[in-house]
């Protein structure tokens, strides 16, 4: 799909020298997509770039430290700082921006199950978009199948969660993404996310208060329009 439709813009070439980083941007602009903070871009990395790019962000990361004022030639404990922080980006923190989704396997409900689903608590990696600090905390999602919903195992969901939060992300659009992302895989009739997490940003640095914590949920299908499921739904989860 990808390569049809850079053949159909027609990008103009660029030269070997061009970073990749550009070269990547450019072909997400010609494609007329996004690439917010919170995006998925792996449709418009092609083959190998994925470790040209963890050189350019080493490279560019070693610029950072120069300009913090740190001898990382000398000083033993930032030698390797810059490598070691951008595989963190690229491979782990923000690694659901890179990465094609997981695979999930679906299977039909072939007992018709009808009755309320519980999974959690599935824990929440993931980083302020404002200043890349931690965003650690639980998410809980209930499920109210039909006899078309598709059943997935509940190590998925926690794989699911994972893609979504391992990008910057603020949390009340992190929730709406990864209900969009739920509802399409499992067509239910009714689908509630709720995320309690720590923000670090609240805590290590800013008004450093150290036990606030963001709790916010969103509600689709039945659990809107029926508020005792609603409520038997916030009842089950544990402590709230």
């Amino acid at each position: 799909m990808f390569r049809q439709l850079a053949a159909d813009m027609n990008p103009a070439p660029l030269d070997e020298g061009t970073p990749v980083s550009v070269k990547i941007r450019e072909r997400i602009q010609a494609a007329r997509k996004r690439f917010n903070a919170n995006d998925n871009i792996a449709d418009f990395i092609q083959p190998g770039e994925l470790e040209q790019l963890l050189d350019e962000v080493e490279s560019k990361m070693q610029g950072v430290l120069d300009s913090l004022v740190i001898d990382t030639a000398g000083d033993h404990n930032t030698q390797n700082t810059a490598r070691r922080v951008a595989k963190m980006y690229l491979g782990e923190v923000f690694k659901g921006r890179y990465v094609q989704p997981p695979t999930i396997t679906e299977f039909p409900n072939a007992e018709h199950l009808n009755e309320l689903m519980i999974v959690g608590p599935l824990t929440v990696r993931s980083a302020c978009s404002h200043h890349f600090c931690p965003v650690i905390g639980k998410i809980w999602i209930g499920i109210m199948p039909n006899e078309h919903t598709n059943v997935i195992g509940l190590s998925k969901y926690a794989r699911l969660v994972d893609w979504i939060m391992g990008r910057p992300q603020i949390q009340e659009e992190a929730v709406v993404q990864l209900a969009d992302l739920i509802m399409e895989k499992t067509q239910p009739d009714g689908l509630a996310v709720v995320m309690e997490a720590s923000h670090f940003c609240m805590s290590w640095r800013g008004v450093r208060e150290m036990d606030s914590k963001m709790i916010n949920s969103v509600m689709r299908g039945v659990f809107l329009k029926d508020s005792a499921l609603r409520r038997e739904f916030l009842s089950l989860i544990p402590g709230k």
